[in-house]
């Protein structure tokens, strides 16, 4: 049984790192549009404070949980749309206040959860450890859209190796939404750290094969990059074919990016 905390710390240390790149911000730079359709800095914000305070339901109040799955069933074309519009009417520090006490209240829901429990979601249930995994995952590349919106760039840190392993994870996932029936073996990854290490998931001899920098595959599977600009070498078919539509996040098929020099 995986111990959660280590990636908890993390997860409060990606968030830590994205409340200073904000915290400062002017009005109007927190109505800068960002690469999400439509969405503002602010709606970026505002949407981590609302998957934050689902994922709080999911840990501490399963039947609450299950009512904002109803209402996201009704919904499914704008209820994420529709709790990021919400957050981004109110004033930037009521809405930095409402994300950090959101963030702070899973934080200890996640440290104090119980060894082995398991929580409902939007997709399969999860345990705390792949609780924070996945919201270290969104903060993560939501601050990539924040930073590109006041154009910064964000240095990426070996945090990363828990975004790139949840999309290892999510290859069959990814197959399922969209109508695929998942590859029968095990992939070969082999992704290079930002601090040169090579992360290895599954046999050394698969011959379907992925290679590159982490940190490209990271944006693949976050749909924060398209596959055109990213240095990822697939070897074998059906490789080839993950790469095209890997996702890992919750839902339906993402859109993506367009490649660069493309943008409408």
């Amino acid at each position: 049984m995986a111990d959660p905390t280590p990636v908890i710390d993390d997860l409060r240390a990606e968030s830590e790192e994205l409340d200073l790149l904000v915290t400062e911000l002017s009005p109007e730079q927190w109505a800068l549009p960002t690469p999400a359709p439509r969405w503002t800095v602010a709606h970026q914000i505002a949407h981590l404070a609302w998957t934050d305070r689902s994922a709080l339901l999911a840990v501490t109040d399963a039947d609450a949980f299950r009512a904002l799955v109803e209402k996201a069933l009704a919904a499914p074309d704008s209820f994420v749309d529709e709790g990021a519009q919400d957050g981004a009417r109110l004033a930037p520090a009521e809405l930095l206040r409402t994300w950090r006490a959101g963030r702070e209240a899973l934080d200890r829901a996640l440290r104090a959860a119980p060894p082995g429990a398991r929580f409902p979601w939007y997709g399969p249930p999860m345990s705390a450890a792949s609780m924070a995994t996945a919201r270290l995952m969104e903060t993560w590349a939501h601050s990539l859209d924040i930073a590109d919106a006041l154009g910064v760039v964000r240095a990426p840190t070996d945090r990363l190796g828990h975004v790139a392993r949840l999309g290892v994870r999510t290859r069959d996932f990814a197959h399922t939404v969209h109508g695929i029936t998942p590859p029968a073996d095990e992939f070969r990854v082999e992704l290079t750290s930002p601090t040169g290490e090579v992360w290895a998931y599954g046999p050394e001899d698969a011959p379907q094969r992925v290679t590159g920098p982490a940190l490209d595959f990271c944006l693949l599977v976050t749909q924060r990059a398209h596959r055109a600009d990213l240095a990822l070498t697939a070897v074998g078919p059906e490789a080839d074919r993950w790469l095209d539509i890997a996702q890992a996040f919750a839902g339906p098929p993402g859109t993506g990016r367009p490649p660069k020099g493309t943008e409408r």
